[in-house]
């Protein structure tokens, strides 16, 4: 899902990720400076960005979500992604949507979060 734009057994995938487009590896290393501020690891490998849509034009849809919906930076991170990602050459536009389906679950973490995190 996250990782590789491939579901988790279980769990839907909510759209393709633009994993063939040009752009798409700069913008998850974007994504991967936006730390959840509770937890120690970057939005990316935690596994809250769902799907990376970036159009032909080079505007970019990030669709996330957040480890919990009363998550005291739900109206922040948002920005902070948009701020991560919008200063990369050839991004045109950036729109992050919050989504709470699928819920998060730490079955979303990328291995490399999960060792951080003692999980492995």
């Amino acid at each position: 899902m996250t990782q590789n734009a491939e579901p988790l057994e279980g769990i839907p995938l909510i759209a393709p990720s633009s994993i063939d487009h040009p752009l798409f590896d700069s913008v998850v290393d974007g994504c991967r400076t936006v730390y959840d501020p509770e937890i120690p690891v970057n939005i990316y490998d935690l596994g809250l960005i769902y799907t990376i849509d970036i159009s032909a034009e080079n505007d970019v849809i990030i669709i996330m979500t957040l480890t919990a919906p009363g998550c005291p930076v739900a109206g922040d991170m948002p920005g902070w992604v948009v701020d991560a990602v919008s200063p990369i050459e050839g991004v045109k536009t950036v729109d992050v949507q919050l989504t709470w389906d699928p819920p998060w679950g730490m079955e979303m973490m990328s291995d490399e979060a999960r060792l951080e995190l003692g999980f492995m």
